[in-house]
């Protein structure tokens, strides 16, 4: 008996020590950068991993968001390298995305709100637009959208009626716009306290835009609107409010000339309901109010729209020449078939030529009376076809109409199938939510490798 029971002990020990043994050839398989009860894998989970990015990038932003200087971008950094995460490094998120090409722009508008962030709808309801003509007006209905399942658009955003304060909505915006190989937001601006008709101010967004967009390698210009009392004296007070205010942040877009000087860039939206005598006290050398040769001294890029407008532009002032509509055939400078002869007036004349490139164009939801100016999409066929048109003429910038102007139809941001009771929303199919920014990205990478050919 004391023979089995000493025989019974040592096979005890020996299975207690392979039992041991196991447990720690298991222990040394966990993951070296997993805390205690992380669960393992759940990093590599794209859904997982980029709500991830926005709970964590929307903690950092609104810890900031009033502060008013982008100095507080390196804490930013500093905080989301220290946060204890399953999740793999944000700084390999940008590893995956394409180079950005600061010659492809894109107008960008932060007007948006919703309940959540904005206390109500901002934008998304906007209201019917009446025409002109009272007998043609009364044949078409009236009102207000009605948010969330009914917006001023005819396409659906992925994102939902988002907010444009929303840090994850930034987020992923700037993703998106990066993945396209767009390098410049031409960001839509007002003055501090100002807005259109039916948004809000928004000035009070751009230091977060601007730091969230650097983190993506992307840059800020600034298309300005037609605010109030836009003359030669408000526009240099503003053009000088954005430069000391954004001008040193590393997001601030600055362009160089052939010289090797840069400079900053301004988008003027309707430029020309503004006669080119005031317009010339501002950007000729001997205007009076003139920013020549001063610290805020400008590329100032002129809409055209009707043909008499270059000449308008040239005596000025401007240094450049840009079309925004998407809409071929809308206007003489949104027609294809003139960007040619545009193209030759300005270099003729030392101005720049940048023509817009748009998806297609439907603003039915808020103008229901202007079917007639509808561009259909055709499953991105109108797209490449303005691309194919802007690279004819060599352009030094291409902008691109737009990447959220949701009322006009001209986005590149993803929109999703949406049916509600009354309405059956456009969408991207047969392709997927990101055919746009695919085709952007595409025509990106040609439009440099035509480039190259064009300067050598």
């Amino acid at each position: 008996m004391a023979r089995f029971r000493r025989r019974t002990c040592i096979i005890l020990l020996l299975f207690i020590l392979f039992i041991c043994s196991i447990m720690m050839a298991l222990k040394t398989l966990r993951p070296e950068r997993a805390g205690f009860g992380d669960p393992f894998g759940l990093g590599l989970l794209p859904d997982f991993q980029q709500r991830t990015t926005h709970l964590k990038k929307k903690f950092s932003v609104q810890n900031r968001a009033k502060e008013d200087s982008f100095t507080h971008t390196k804490n930013l950094h500093s905080l989301t390298m220290n946060m204890k995460t399953p999740m793999v490094p944000v700084g390999k998120v940008e590893q995956d995305l394409p180079s950005p090409n600061y010659d492809f722009h894109v107008f960008y508008y932060s007007w948006f709100g919703n309940p959540q962030f904005d206390g109500k709808y901002i934008h998304w309801n906007h209201p019917l637009l009446t025409h002109w003509d009272p007998k043609i007006a009364s044949g078409y209905p009236k009102g207000r959208h009605n948010p969330p399942e009914d917006i001023g658009s005819s396409f659906y955003p992925e994102l939902g009626p988002y907010s444009s304060k929303d840090p994850s909505v930034i987020e992923s915006h700037m993703k998106q716009i990066s993945s396209a190989s767009i390098g410049v937001l031409a960001l839509s601006w007002y003055p501090p306290g100002m807005n259109d008709e039916n948004g809000e101010p928004t000035d009070g967004l751009v230091l977060t835009i601007l730091d969230i967009a650097h983190k993506y390698k992307l840059k800020i210009t600034f298309h300005i609107e037609p605010y109030k009392d836009r003359d030669d004296r408000s526009m240099y007070n503003n053009v000088k409010y954005i430069i000391d205010k954004y001008g040193d942040h590393p997001g601030f877009y600055r362009h160089k000339v052939s010289t090797g000087r840069t400079f900053p860039m301004f988008y003027v939206y309707d430029s020309y309901i503004t006669i080119p005598e005031m317009w010339a006290n501002l950007l000729t050398v001997s205007g009076s109010q003139s920013i020549r040769n001063t610290p805020y001294d400008s590329l100032f890029i002129a809409l055209l729209v009707e043909e008499k407008h270059k000449h308008e532009i040239l005596r000025s002032g401007f240094d450049g020449i840009y079309t925004y509509f998407a809409t071929n055939g809308f206007s003489y400078g949104s027609s294809h078939h003139n960007w040619p002869s545009l193209k030759a007036f300005c270099d003729k004349n030392n101005l720049m030529f940048i023509p817009s490139v748009g998806p297609g164009y439907v603003d039915t939801s808020i103008r229901p009376w202007n079917n007639h100016n509808t561009r259909n999409r055709v499953n991105g066929k109108y797209y490449e076809t303005a691309f194919s048109a802007a690279l004819l003429v060599r352009p030094e910038i291409i902008s691109i109409t737009s990447f959220n102007e949701w009322h006009e139809g001209t986005q590149i941001e993803k929109a999703i199938p949406k049916k509600t009771g009354k309405t059956v929303y456009l969408d991207y199919q047969p392709h997927k939510p990101n055919i746009y920014l695919e085709l952007t990205h595409k025509w990106s990478e040609k439009y440099s490798q035509e480039k190259e050919q064009w300067l050598t």
